[in-house]
């Protein structure tokens, strides 16, 4: 188990091995979430939302061109 002391500006400094297991470095940001019982949850925001290009499938079936759609009007 690591552990990390908490200075008096309300800083700490992450051990080293969670550092690795976390694959974090200086200027990652890190996110914390209280849980309902009392624990944090500590998450590191190492992916950019431009990882997410390319995870979901177009959908099968028909395609429609955006010139043949409606948009509301008469």
């Amino acid at each position: 188990m690591s552990e990390a002391t908490l200075t008096s500006k309300g800083q700490i400094t992450i051990p080293v091995d969670i550092r690795k297991s976390m694959s974090i470095g200086p200027k990652d940001r890190l996110t914390f979430t209280p849980m309902p019982d009392g624990t944090v949850v500590m998450r590191a925001k190492t992916k950019s939302i431009r990882d997410l290009k390319g995870m979901l499938k177009p959908p099968q079936g028909v395609v429609v061109d955006i010139s043949d759609m409606g948009m509301g009007g008469a």
